[in-house]
């Protein structure tokens, strides 16, 4: 397979929608942009809102491996590149003790037997002992991956110092080794929740792109999509009560992949429509806090009597 992963902005639609993600004309744009020039994307936006899945598609669209790295506090070089697996070079060593017995046994001197026992360090220091973390394993891989770098946010700012280096050249320095250069240049996608800024310097390596919450006719095409099984009707009153969740103050607003799990639900319980008991019984797959669920319970489903009765509720029932 070639190198190059979409031919115009058109093919990436489509073969994204093959893989069951509806990307809009600018997602559409700046992937096939990352790609032609060779630059990582930056893809930001709250969490649930479709970034990973937005890195899955590409790899699934591409017939390319998908190498992830998450990272968290606390995340360091070795982590994200490599270590020495040192109980298995010592069972090497344990395997191989006759044999060293005898080239140090050769030795005249302790000097001498230094010499040759450094003579055999290659043997130690070799790929066959090198646990490769993701990535050493997209920069190593014999063919072209993608690579995604999840939730750059949540590392420190020293491993995003770090993590530009890896991104300029895309090669990295093994002491015992040498230099590993990339044999396919990766294509590189990261995401930020945006719990912390990013360094002006990583983004200007980064081809920049938000997603956000969907307005209702595009979540409403994605839920059909991935929850065909859902009744069109309530699929719409699904996805109305879940835009109007979303404009309520809540403490965290319910995602992309809440809603689905939501309609997948609703699909479980062979709900019909959306009516209060419905409601009332399935709103924890949306909202995650109790002080949330409390909320919305007086906001939209049980209002007090100052709010003409259920005429909020009606809005989505359609009763």
């Amino acid at each position: 397979m070639s190198d190059s992963l979409f031919t115009s902005t058109e093919t990436v639609k489509t073969q994204l929608s093959q893989q069951k993600y509806i990307a809009t004309n600018e997602i559409a744009t700046i992937v096939y942009l990352a790609e032609k020039l060779g630059k990582p994307l930056l893809a930001e936006g709250p969490a649930g809102v479709g970034k990973t899945e937005l890195a899955k598609a590409i790899a699934g669209a591409a017939g390319r491996d998908l190498i992830r790295l998450q990272c968290y506090e606390g995340l360091d070089e070795s982590k994200a590149l490599y270590e020495w697996e040192y109980s298995k070079q010592l069972l090497y060593t344990q395997l191989l003790r006759d044999k060293l017995n005898e080239t140090l046994g050769r030795a005249e001197t302790l000097a001498e037997a230094a010499d040759r026992l450094a003579a055999e360090e290659d043997v130690f220091f070799s790929t066959r002992f090198l646990l490769q973390r993701p990535l050493l394993r997209a920069i190593l891989s014999e063919k072209p991956v993608v690579l995604l770098i999840d939730e750059i946010d949540r590392a420190d700012a020293e491993f995003e110092a770090f993590l530009l280096e890896v991104l300029s050249d895309f090669q990295v320095s093994v002491p015992e080794l040498g230099t590993l250069a990339a044999k396919h240049r990766p294509f590189v996608i990261l995401t930020s929740n945006n719990t912390r800024e990013l360094s002006e310097a990583l983004k200007r390596r980064c081809l920049y792109l938000f997603i956000d919450y969907p307005d209702l006719e595009a979540e409403l095409a994605v839920v059909r999509l991935k929850v065909p099984d859902l009744n069109p009707k309530l699929a719409r009153q699904a996805v109305e009560f879940v835009q109007r969740l979303r404009k309520s103050d809540l403490r965290k607003s319910p995602s992309i992949s809440e809603t689905l799990d939501w309609a997948n639900a609703l699909v479980a319980l062979n709900a019909s429509n959306l009516d209060k008991e419905t409601l009332e019984e399935t709103l924890f797959v949306l909202l995650k806090h109790e002080a949330d669920l409390q909320k919305a319970k007086r906001q939209f489903i049980n209002p007090p009597p100052s709010r003409s009765g259920s005429d909020e509720f009606r809005r989505f029932s359609g009763n």
